[in-house]
């Protein structure tokens, strides 16, 4: 009998978009790699976002939201950007993201139009909780190519955009690193908080396995 692998989750096949909102006068978005068409008819596309997210409350609270598909084009700092930081402390709009690079839609909510290909204007018709994520199934209200470059999926981002972790070897003597089983994030520390949640593909500790080299 075949035992359980959590290393499964690897082969399943994801894109990698920025996912925006806005409330107020509050801009912000996040990383998110589902965002799929549900339905032709009419219509609709479902988009799976972490409650940890500053983001999902926005669109909890809005209805409303942009994706944008990330491209083969996009390098590791557009997913620091929008991934390795929170915008409950952080303007993810401030100068440090180039104006030059995002526009804003007729919704009013900014899409990205550097390193990707295509973007959709996000009306929420229904939520469904999952746990750790809230799945919100939407009708696009406006959608259009930006580009001919091909869509970046989750296994080209960890070939080929995400850096490398240093080769078991290179790290001092003893250093304890805690290496997420759903992604390959490592995180460094004798302890991990509790709390900890992924920035890559947002598993909590659990998925986490202790490493010492």
């Amino acid at each position: 009998m075949a035992e359980f692998n959590n290393k499964a989750m690897y082969k399943l096949s994801y894109g990698l978009f920025v996912c925006t909102a806005v409330r107020g006068e509050k801009k912000n978005g996040c990383i998110i790699n589902t965002a799929v068409q549900v339905a032709s008819d009419p219509n609709r596309i479902s988009i799976a976002v972490n409650k940890a997210n500053y983001t999902h409350d926005m669109i909890k609270d809005t209805g409303l939201c942009n994706i944008s598909v990330i491209s083969k084009e996009a390098s590791f700092d557009l997913f620091k950007h929008f991934g390795f930081q929170s915008g409950k402390d952080v303007d993810k709009f401030d100068t440090s993201f180039p104006a030059s690079s995002y526009e804003t839609a007729e919704n009013g909510i900014p899409y990205i139009t550097a390193a990707t290909n295509a973007y959709f204007s996000l009306k929420v018709e229904k939520e469904v909780d999952l746990g750790s994520h809230t799945l919100f199934i939407c009708e696009p209200t406006f959608m259009t190519v930006l580009s001919d470059s091909p869509s970046c999926t989750y296994e080209f981002y960890q070939s080929n955009i995400k850096p490398k972790p240093e080769k078991v070897g290179t790290t001092p003597k003893g250093e304890t690193i805690w290496k997420c089983l759903i992604c390959g994030y490592e995180y460094v520390g004798e302890d991990m908080p509790d709390d900890f949640i992924c920035p890559i593909c947002k598993h909590g500790k659990d998925d986490f396995e202790k490493i010492i080299r």
